[in-house]
């Protein structure tokens, strides 16, 4: 577990008084102005640094200041280069500003402002630009992130990762304040805002619907993410914007010309049904180091622990893989582990073994070592006519993002990686990081939300076999080209979102106005399947130019995306970086006052300013141990313990044993829901057992159910229908949790129980009280 900075225990003044977000989202597209404001209330100059998140994805695109009443426009220039103006406008007495992003992450920025006179006020002024995915549920999601966890740094590692020297102060004691005013437009409408932040009620700005504005209520403080769930009234639907170029920047530059965004849903419907799917090999890696015993959300008094919700979800995971495939499941912290030496076949014995392994498993792996795993599971060979496909369960608190990207995308050819980062603070860079190196899809989750039904969601992409022959055709006015920006589409699963970023590039040669189209084409089981998206080639005048500062983002990630750091792609990646105006590891932005013609008087002081306390270091976890007949292996010797002190309990770091000086009660162990129990009784061949246990489940006594058993039908045969009747009364808003495992039981009593099923399904709701009809089933 890694500590959280070093608590602030004085009273030093905080120069940030506030922070203030005002946030454009058309359709997919969140546009971001966020304002810090600075004021001295000392007696000498400060310079102060603060160390915040952002998405992995978001564009950084411009920085400005408002100091003593002077404008300043930051420029971005070549790092090391905008580093040395900064310290040598110090060293001059000038007032200056830089905004850098930290090298060995894209998630993590660090702004700072040097030379602020006393009495002073200070604005900086950054923009952002960001594309929206939906969720599985069709919420488009936006997330100011807050929460800025400490990076784990690996054994060994010479680098120390900006997070540990943040300070922090208690929750709920913040001194500077944050506020959110949010602008929503969508052509299509849009339905509700949802968010676990409390919100002024959405109020629409013209009688359709398709614009309004919701804003966060008075009194929130930045210690939590700020996240909107925006429902529109038609979601998956495809779209095309042509964003004009930049007046003034060359023809023929990505700044220059217009810029395209095409937004895409594949729908493959030959996609194959749940349980049928024989064949893979299914690797699940968990996070168990001591964070994970955390809550995934303090705000929340009934949240689970992040560590119960994975076990629940690769329960539902373990009992949802159809026969016949192999799996293993992995255990990381500052050691890992593993149930097999390989993996092994799916069978019943196997697959009851697991389960009470799982049931068994704890958050007693001290740190975040998720490398050497990795390493080992690559080792392995993959089996023939089974691909691999791995899950990676973590809260995502690494400093070596880039170094495990890098491991995973050298071997993406061999599998696919579907992650999941769990709570608030999870790195964005590691869990999409992975996902995009290996072709698979990133999922999080934070608060009471659920992490089985997008575990769930993910399986079922799993266990589609992958798109191949992927390509674009164009069609175009003659005079005009598209040129694609970035890779393009390298993944297609049932329904996703895939963003296809293009260049237009020559002159259109007729007076005429006309459209343009591209059409996505790609091989599935023998198939070959095409979306087509028609746009028109009137482009769009935008201020901001979002849809430039994207392309530009998607550009700037497969030139800097894991692997080796070739010259080549550096240099076209500064370049780009500097045109366009979009930070990249190599660059920053630079502010400097030349205007003040004295120079600031006094010894300089320095404050960073402080971010909540991380509440997670204060769980206390025994040494860690492994389950009997548990392969493990040691990733690194264990780091000493050492501590800092907070309202008198000690917190340790990366201990064999961790002591405080207060120890919480133990979490009780909460009651099996009633689903989980059931999903638990399954066989691995998705049939059911007639006994005590299932009995006691639907509520009967086992000798109730034999004696109601329809004549000719088999006990197991009479108990799989009542447990699947039981799912569709019981469950019915859970259905995509256990929607899998029900296609494998189906497919397992088509198989034995004939034409003997509808007449089971009557009796069986009669003894349930229950009305499924047996069309709802399948049959």
């Amino acid at each position: 577990m890694t500590v959280c900075g070093l608590v602030k225990t004085s009273q030093e003044p905080v120069p940030l008084q506030s922070i203030s977000v005002d946030v454009v989202v058309q359709g997919f597209v969140a546009d971001v102005v966020s304002e810090l404001r600075y004021k001295n209330e000392e007696k000498n100059p400060v310079e102060v640094t603060f160390v915040f998140p952002l998405d992995d994805e978001a564009a950084v695109y411009a920085f400005e200041g408002l100091i003593g009443g002077t404008r300043i426009e930051a420029q971005i220039r070549e790092k090391k280069e905008a580093q040395q103006e900064y310290e040598d406008a110090l060293s001059e007495g000038r007032e200056a500003f830089l905004l850098e992003r930290e090298t060995n992450t894209s998630d993590i920025f660090t702004c700072s402002l040097g030379n602020l006179p006393p009495s002073e006020e200070a604005t900086l002024k950054l923009r952002y630009v960001q594309a929206l995915a939906p969720e599985p549920d069709g919420a488009v999601r936006f997330v100011l992130p807050a929460v800025l966890n400490p990076r784990y740094e690996p054994h060994g590692s010479d680098k120390n990762t900006v997070t540990k020297s943040i300070p922090r102060v208690p929750q709920g004691k913040l001194p500077y304040t944050l506020g959110l005013c949010a602008t929503l437009e969508s052509s299509h409408g849009i339905n509700r805002v949802e968010s676990k932040c409390t919100l002024e009620p959405l109020r629409y700005t013209v009688e359709d619907h398709t614009a309004a504005k919701v804003s966060l209520a008075e009194g929130h403080q930045f210690d939590r993410d700020v996240e909107l769930l925006i429902y529109y009234e038609e979601v998956h639907k495809p779209s095309a914007i042509l964003e004009a170029g930049k007046p003034g920047a060359a023809s023929g530059s990505l700044m220059g010309d217009p810029a395209l965004l095409v937004t895409l849903y594949p729908s493959l419907q030959c996609a194959p049904k749940p349980g049928l799917s024989a064949t893979g090999e299914f690797l699940f890696l968990l996070d168990r180091s001591g964070s994970m015993d955390c809550s995934s959300d303090y705000n929340i008094p009934d949240a689970p622990q992040r560590i119960q919700s994975a076990k629940e979800t690769l329960i539902l995971l373990l009992k949802s893989l159809p026969l016949g495939c192999f799996f293993n499941i992995y255990g990381f912290g500052s050691t890992y582990d593993s149930f097999y030496p390989q993996s092994v076949e799916y069978t019943q014995q196997t697959m009851s073994e697991s389960l009470q392994r799982v049931k068994d498993l704890g958050a007693d792996l001290g740190g975040t070592e998720i490398l050497q795993p990795l390493k080992a599971i690559y080792s392995q060979p993959c089996r023939e006519g089974h691909p691999r496909q791995l899950f990676v369960f973590t809260d995502g608190e690494v400093s070596n993002t880039d170094q495990v990207i890098a491991e995973v995308q050298r071997h993406s050819t061999s599998h696919r990686c579907f992650s999941f980062g769990i709570g608030e603070g999870a790195s964005t860079a590691l869990i999409k990081g992975i996902a995009r190196a290996a072709g698979g899809s990133a999922e999080f989750i934070t608060g009471k939300e659920r992490m089985q039904a997008k575990a769930l969601q993910s399986l079922k992409k799993a266990l589609q076999p992958a798109a191949t022959g992927i390509s674009l055709r164009w069609d175009l006015p003659s005079g005009l080209e598209a040129v694609l920006v970035g890779s393009g589409p390298q993944v297609i699963f049932e329904g996703q979102r895939s963003l296809i970023y293009a260049q237009i590039r020559g002159q259109h040669q007729s007076s005429v106005a006309s459209g343009g189209s591209v059409v996505l084409q790609y091989n599935f089981q023998g198939q070959t399947f095409t979306d087509t998206v028609e746009f028109p080639l009137q482009a769009e005048e935008r201020d901001r130019l979002p849809v430039h500062r994207l392309a530009a983002r998607a550009l700037l990630q497969d030139l800097e995306g894991a692997g080796e750091k070739e010259e080549e792609k550096q240099r076209l990646a500064l370049q780009t970086s500097l045109s366009s105006g979009v930070v990249c590891s190599q660059t920053a932005y630079i502010g400097v006052n030349t205007e003040k013609g004295q120079p600031v008087q006094g010894p300089l002081i320095h404050r960073d300013v402080p971010l909540s306390h991380y509440q997670g270091a204060m769980i206390k976890k025994r040494c860690p141990r492994s389950a009997p007949g548990i392969f493990m292996a040691q990733c690194a010797p264990m780091p000493k313990a050492y501590s800092v002190t907070l309202n008198d309990c000690a917190v340790y770091e990366g201990s064999s044993a961790f002591v405080a000086e207060e120890m919480e009660e133990p979490t009780p162990k909460k009651e099996e829901s009633p689903l989980l129990r059931l999903v638990s009784l399954q066989n691995a061949d998705g049939s059911w057992v007639l006994d005590s246990s299932l009995a006691s489940l639907l509520g009967l006594n086992e000798a109730e159910i034999t004696s109601k058993t329809p004549e000719q039908v088999a006990p197991n045969v009479w108990a799989t229908v009542l447990a699947i009747l039981w799912l569709h009364s019981n469950a019915a808003e859970q259905r995509d949790e256990w929607e899998l495992l029900e296609g494998k039981a189906l497919h397992w009593l088509q198989a034995t129980a004939g034409s003997r099923l509808a007449d089971c399904v009557k009796t069986g709701n009669a003894v349930l009280g229950s009305s499924v009809s047996p069309q709802t089933l399948g049959l």
